[in-house]
């Protein structure tokens, strides 16, 4: 596919993508991921001075959808790194950045995200995980739903709420919560998806942690929580153009070899046409989402939050598409185990679903780009 970038950004790109393709599908996620920390590519995005490759999402996307093209994508990625590093840079004491930035780089310890909640999916202004003083420690109460790596990760980067003391409302905070704190645990959730890291339900009954958990400012609220899900958006779109780059190169192999009546039937435009429909629209996502990280890496926090949600909204409508074109390509072949594509027909659903659906997206730009009334 073509590029606009750097010529580091190519450089990357290509040696991130012979990593994929000498581990593949199937790989064993937890060499693919030690052996891209020893490269310094699950860092890239992290300051220099800590042990990162001193970039920004931009890199850290090429990571991910190189690694998703070669059919060994890294989920965590988008939420270690992405989400939480960013955060603890942006945001964190220097005690917090020493002590998880040089080993969320180089991959030797991970961080899991909490926002999701059963009554309030995604909605962080009906957050009801609270954090409560008592003394110098935080109490924090309350359940995370779709957390994934739990069981993988150090610790998990909570977001709760803590009471104004001004006003009485309640805002937004960020707390990071090792994983066998007492009082903190977890229950797998049974998925049908069938993905390396594992969906984990949180509950959370007076979980005491010290003052120093506290990522930022407790007054900061929104501004810090958005600085970890524009990323978010930004690298589910990066996940989702890999998987489809990923099955649309399985299809056009197909469609190249397979013969009936003695011709390819990539020769039949019922068959060519969907395929370059499908490519068309990985590249326009693609560059939203390059837009998107661009704005991002620039401090436009603003005009990100658009451009990470557009990005994330083409690249899953993107990926659905293009799965489901790569197999009905294949036919029944398609459905079976030898050309792996079936399993990611629930996969490519996530981008749509994960982690903000696709209507409330709708919604975002209806209110924020369009300037339409809201119907809630």
């Amino acid at each position: 596919m073509a590029t606009i970038g750097t010529d580091e950004h190519e450089s990357l790109r290509e040696a991130v993508a012979a990593l994929g393709k000498r581990h593949g599908p199937g790989s064993d996620p937890t060499q693919l991921w030690s052996e891209a920390g020893k490269l310094g590519y699950l860092g890239v995005n992290l300051p220099e001075e800590y042990g990162g490759g001193g970039g920004g999402i931009s890199e850290l996307s090429i990571v991910l959808e190189e690694l998703g093209a070669a059919g060994c994508p890294l989920l965590m990625l988008v939420v270690s790194p992405a989400i939480c590093g960013t955060v603890i840079a942006r945001f964190g004491t220097e005690q917090q950045k020493q002590q998880w930035l040089p080993a969320l780089s180089d991959g030797t310890r991970r961080m899991a995200f909490g926002i999701t909640e059963p009554d309030a999916g995604s909605n962080s202004h009906r957050i009801t995980t609270t954090a409560r003083k008592d003394g110098t420690d935080w109490l924090l109460t309350g359940r995370k739903v779709f957390v994934s790596g739990v069981d993988i990760a150090d610790a998990t980067l909570i977001v709760g709420r803590t009471e104004d003391a001004r006003t009485g409302r309640l805002k937004p905070c960020l707390f990071i919560v090792p994983r066998d704190t007492p009082g903190f645990t977890r229950r797998p959730i049974d998925m049908e998806l069938n993905a390396a890291e594992k969906q984990f339900e949180l509950v959370m009954d007076d979980v005491r942690l010290p003052a120093d958990a506290l990522v930022g400012d407790e007054d900061a609220g929104l501004l810090q929580l958005f600085a970890g899900l524009n990323p978010e958006r930004i690298m589910t779109a990066a996940f989702a153009i890999g998987m489809g780059r990923h099955a649309l190169a399985k299809a056009i192999g197909y469609a190249r070899d397979r013969t009936v009546w003695n011709t390819p039937i990539g020769a039949h435009q019922a068959i060519a046409h969907p395929l370059a429909q499908a490519h068309i629209e990985l590249e326009l996502a693609r560059l939203m989402m390059q837009k998107a990280a661009a704005l991002y890496d620039a401090g436009d926090d603003m005009g990100a939050g658009e451009a990470a949600n557009m990005a994330k909204y083409a690249a899953g409508e993107a990926c659905v598409k293009a799965v489901d074109q790569a197999v009905h390509t294949l036919g029944g072949n398609g459905l079976t185990r030898e050309y792996g594509l079936a399993r990611l027909i629930t996969a490519a659903r996530v981008a749509r679903i994960a982690p903000v659906s696709r209507e409330m997206i709708l919604n975002y730009v209806s209110h924020q780009t369009l300037g339409l009334p809201k119907s809630y």
